[in-house]
């Protein structure tokens, strides 16, 4: 079992690094029309998660909004936990509209809420307070006794704690 899961994350990293690639040569939307006409093409999470990871990685806003538009078309749903991946990559970009966008889509997802995806948006929102704290408020109102640990302000915070 072991050498099946190496299997496919090795091709998770092949699919990442091949994205990657023809992004870089401009022809990650040519690929993206192709591939979506073929007779063998199955609607899957994972091709529009990492199509969705490298769209923000890039930047490409417009593309961003085509692919959702087409994983809405298809009816392809996202787990929590590929929610919470999706929102932390474009709050890294500093795509904060999108990112939030995906955030509200995620809230009004089937799928019932996990703390995990909660907590690694909460650690990507930390340079935007004020969307953080409405993050926060959402998760503690879903999970009331869980806590959430806030970073300090400032790093100096943390050397003053700790002078002699």
């Amino acid at each position: 079992m072991q050498i099946a899961h190496q299997d496919r994350q090795g091709m998770a990293e092949s699919t990442k690094l091949l994205l990657k690639n023809l992004m870089r040569h401009k022809m990650l939307p040519l690929i993206y029309g192709v591939v979506r006409k073929e007779i063998w093409y199955r609607p899957d999470m994972y091709f529009y998660r990492d199509m969705l990871h490298m769209l923000a990685r890039n930047k490409k806003v417009d593309e961003t909004r085509q692919v959702w538009a087409d994983l809405k078309s298809e009816g392809v749903l996202f787990d929590q936990h590929t929610y919470g991946d999706i929102v932390r990559v474009f709050c890294d970009a500093g795509l904060i509209d999108l990112a939030m966008e995906f955030y509200e889509d995620m809230r009004s997802s089937p799928e019932p809420p996990m703390s995990l995806p909660f907590r690694v948006i909460l650690k990507g929102l930390i340079p935007y307070p004020e969307l953080r704290e409405k993050i926060k408020q959402d998760f503690l109102e879903l999970f009331p006794d869980m806590i959430v640990y806030d970073p300090p302000d400032s790093l100096s915070d943390i050397d003053d704690e700790f002078k002699f």
